[in-house]
């Protein structure tokens, strides 16, 4: 009697982000450090905004989810990448797999949206700053978060769905130091003609319409700064995007490089590097372009401290 999913393979095994020997010791401290400063960084973050009153308005609200799903997303990913560095062969079940591949599409998905609130926010707070507690209320707030969870939510669904329907019969080594899209594809010994139609319109919205937003919003922005006569407010007002146009480019030029280009094109090797970007790169980075450039989170940081008792 054959297993109850499509698949043979009741295994994968994870190849890495390199084959070279003398690489393995030096990748594995670098991506250890890396990965131990995201997990401090966010989760100080998420204690900072959550005991911190001042810091209890729609900007730090979307920054305290944006956290909270970057805290997650390098948990789900980074750990077994870890492992490739000192085994000789990282192993994953079938349905280890997939519940990684779930849970890592319902991480960047969400973080595409909730990047696409946070401009939004901005946005408002710019050009329509008098409209800002109305067009902001919490009520609004909420309903941005969850509507991202719900993109999310249903794009992993969508994603994962269309995998399971996916046969794997006897190569069982993925090209990656993850449970990625297309390196499963590859896989397969079945046709992935419709998985390559679904990835391309699933994906192609999710970050075409949020980059459409995002760049429409910072358009805006850029205009209304360019007509701050006060060159220290146009300069306050610059350094505060600037910063989020930085990792929004990172997160979805280097997701759109992956995922929007034929599947032809370019190497498997080429797709690895880029994934680094946005998925252990951008979450790392996120805490310092939000807090530490941030005169906000700077003062909520010195207050805790010295409320801290010793």
């Amino acid at each position: 009697m054959g297993p109850k999913n499509s698949s043979l393979v009741t295994e994968f095994i994870l190849a890495g982000l390199t084959d070279q020997p003398g690489l393995q010791v030096p990748l594995f401290f670098l991506f250890l450090v890396m990965y131990v400063a995201t997990e401090v960084g966010n989760l100080g973050l998420l204690v900072l905004i959550a005991l911190s009153p001042h810091l209890h308005t729609p900007m730090y609200f979307f920054l305290f989810n944006l956290s909270c799903i970057d805290l997650c997303y390098s948990t789900a990913i980074t750990p077994k990448m870890l492992m490739n560095f000192v085994l000789s062969k990282n192993v994953v079940s079938y349905q280890g797999c997939i519940t990684q591949f779930y849970f890592y599409c319902f991480f960047v998905i969400s973080e595409c949206y909730v990047l696409t609130s946070m401009a939004y926010d901005r946005y408002v707070a710019i050009c329509n700053p008098l409209l800002y507690n109305i067009a902001m209320s919490p009520r609004v707030c909420s309903y941005l978060i969850l509507g991202s969870y719900l993109m999310a939510f249903s794009g992993a669904v969508v994603h994962t769905g269309f995998m399971l329907r996916l046969t794997f019969c006897d190569a069982n080594t993925i090209n990656h130091y993850f449970c990625d899209i297309l390196p499963l594809l590859d896989l397969s010994c079945t046709s992935t003609f419709v998985n390559e139609i679904e990835i391309f319109i699933v994906v192609g919205k999710d970050i075409v319409v949020p980059s459409f937003i995002l760049f429409t919003s910072y358009g805006f922005i850029l205009s209304s700064i360019l007509k701050i006569r006060s060159t220290e407010g146009r300069s306050k007002a610059f350094s505060t995007c600037s910063s989020h146009i930085l990792a929004v480019s990172l997160f979805f030029g280097s997701g759109a490089f992956v995922y929007l280009k034929p599947s032809t094109a370019g190497s498997m090797n080429e797709s690895k590097i880029s994934s680094v970007f946005y998925t252990i790169v951008v979450p790392m980075m996120n805490p310092l372009i939000y807090s530490l450039r941030n005169k906000d989170v700077k003062v909520a940081l010195r207050k805790a401290l010295i409320r801290r008792p010793f």
